[in-house]
C-alpha cells in the first residue's frame, strides 16, 4: 500500500514554510520573539501559548499551520502524532537545573518543571486540536526514518488513524528546526 505526504511545515531560521510557500518570516529577532510574532501572524487565539516552553511553542506553531484551527474539518480522533528529536526537552531541563543550582535565588518553578518532559509538546498540540489519538515522542541522534514510517504505516493500516503527523522538532537555545508532515493513504502535496 502506498502513502502520501499531503502537507508539510518547516520552521527554521525565523521562517515558516507550508509546503513550498513561505508563510511568514522575520529577521533580527530571537527565537522566542519570532514564535510570538508567528503566533500573532497566524491569528491564533489561545492564551496558554504564552505559558508554554519554547519546544511546545515550536510544535504548536507547526501543528497550527498543518491542522488549522480546531474548528476545521479534521476528524480529531483520527490524527496521530509521531515526533522525534535529538535533544528532547534539554532546553527546558537546563533552565530548570539553573533554577535549582542558584543558591542565592533558589526557586524551582513548577511552570518550568512541567515542561521537562519532551512529550508535553504532544499534549499541548493534542489539547489545542482536541486530539484523542495515538502519540509518541522518540529521542534519537538522527531522524528515525524507519521507525516513524513503520509506526505511521501500522496506524494507517489498522485504521487507528486516517492521518499521521510525523516529524523532527529540535530546539536548544537559539538553535531550532522543525519539520512536520502529514501522512495519509491518499492525497498529494498541494
Amino acid at each position: 500500500m502506498s502513502y502520501n505526504i499531503s502537507a508539510y511545515c518547516r520552521i527554521a531560521s525565523n521562517t515558516i514554510w507550508r509546503n513550498q510557500e513561505v508563510l511568514f518570516s522575520e529577521d533580527g529577532v530571537d527565537s522566542l520573539e519570532f514564535f510570538k510574532s508567528a503566533y500573532k501572524f497566524l491569528e491564533v487565539k489561545y492564551p496558554k501559548f504564552y505559558k508554554m516552553d519554547a519546544l511546545s511553542k515550536l510544535a504548536f506553531l507547526a501543528a497550527e499551520v498543518l491542522l488549522g484551527s480546531p474548528l476545521s474539518e479534521v476528524k480529531n480522533q483520527d490524527v496521530a502524532l509521531l515526533f522525534s528529536s535529538r535533544s528532547g526537552s534539554l532546553d527546558t531541563d537546563i533552565k530548570h537545573q539553573n533554577s535549582i543550582s542558584d543558591v542565592d535565588n533558589y526557586y524551582p518553578s513548577p511552570a518550568v518543571f512541567v515542561y521537562t518532559l519532551s512529550n508535553i509538546c504532544l499534549g499541548e498540540v493534542s489539547i489545542r486540536h482536541g486530539l484523542q489519538s495515538e502519540h509518541s515522542f522518540f529521542i534519537s541522534e538522527e531522524y528515525p526514518t524507519d521507525l516513524l514510517f513503520a509506526s505511521a504505516e501500522y496506524l494507517l493500516q489498522t485504521d487507528a488513524s486516517t492521518k499521521v503527523v510525523c516529524g523532527w522538532i529540535e530546539l536548544v537555545g537559539e538553535d531550532y528546526e522543525c519539520m512536520l508532515y502529514v501522512i495519509e493513504k491518499e492525497g498529494n502535496i498541494t
